[in-house]
């Protein structure tokens, strides 16, 4: 259950900024964000279970994040790696929108996804499962955005808290530890809050926190990042451990 805040062309100075969680299982192997031997212009974590990444940036100032699509009824196994998806876009030079238009003949392989890509130019959203309007590459407007684990902007109570924060902050000069704040809350969501949403179980309330603790899953990493109109990233990943204790943490300018 990822969650990724972010202002879209809302600030001149800094048109792209993010506060993003990784959730994942505790014992999958990952390494911080780093430039990688092997693609050097790209800034992204590894998952060492699959080999991609969920969140990264390149030095041609194109952004990526993708998040799983929660889908209950899906149990076949997927052929190919959600992560990939986001290597596949930093490690090469094809515009966002050249990049989905490839990714259209082979979206069907993957499990459910929403992916953002962003080049200097604009930022773009898909998914492959939800509406069939979702399905289509959709270039974002100028605004304030939430994603996690359903369509983009669903309206669960973790992401509408996000983007009440991200707006508060946006009146402000830009901060790695107060951007944090928008994905930092630990308190649950009500049931009645739930209810609305039509997520009514035990797991859903463990998962409605923004940033999750638990002794097998939880989140892994938060990650604050702005895009500055000349194209640079300035970029922080905290990582944690499964009592959400601060681990690791590592900050780039790209």
């Amino acid at each position: 259950m990822c969650l990724i805040l972010f202002a879209h062309q809302v600030n001149n100075q800094y048109p792209l900024v993010v506060a993003a969680n990784r959730d994942e299982f505790h014992q999958r192997p990952t390494d911080a964000s780093h430039f990688w031997l092997e693609h050097p212009q790209v800034l992204a974590g590894r998952d060492r279970q699959a080999g991609g990444s969920w969140m990264g940036v390149n030095r041609s100032g194109h952004f990526a994040a993708v998040t799983n699509s929660r889908d209950p009824e899906q149990t076949k196994a997927a052929e190919r790696s959600r992560g990939e998806l986001v290597l596949g876009y930093l490690q090469g030079d094809l515009s966002a929108q050249q990049y989905l238009d490839q990714l259209s003949l082979r979206a069907g392989a993957y499990a459910g996804f929403n992916l953002l890509l962003g080049d200097r130019e604009d930022l773009w959203y898909v998914s492959n499962s939800g509406p069939s309007s979702e399905q289509s590459p959709r270039r974002l407007t100028p605004g304030i955005y939430g994603l996690s684990n359903a369509s983009l902007d669903t309206p669960w109570p973790k992401v509408q808290r996000g983007k009440q924060v991200m707006a508060e902050l946006l009146q402000h000069p830009l901060d790695h530890s107060a951007l944090a704040t928008a994905v930092d809350s630990r308190q649950l969501a009500s049931k009645n809050q739930l209810d609305l949403q039509a997520m009514n179980t035990e797991m859903d309330q463990l998962l409605s926190a923004q940033f999750i603790v638990g002794d097998t899953y939880g989140t892994r990493a938060t990650t604050t990042c702005w895009q500055t109109s000349a194209g640079k990233f300035h970029w922080k990943e905290r990582s944690f451990d499964a009592r959400g204790d601060l681990i690791e943490v590592v900050e780039k300018e790209v």
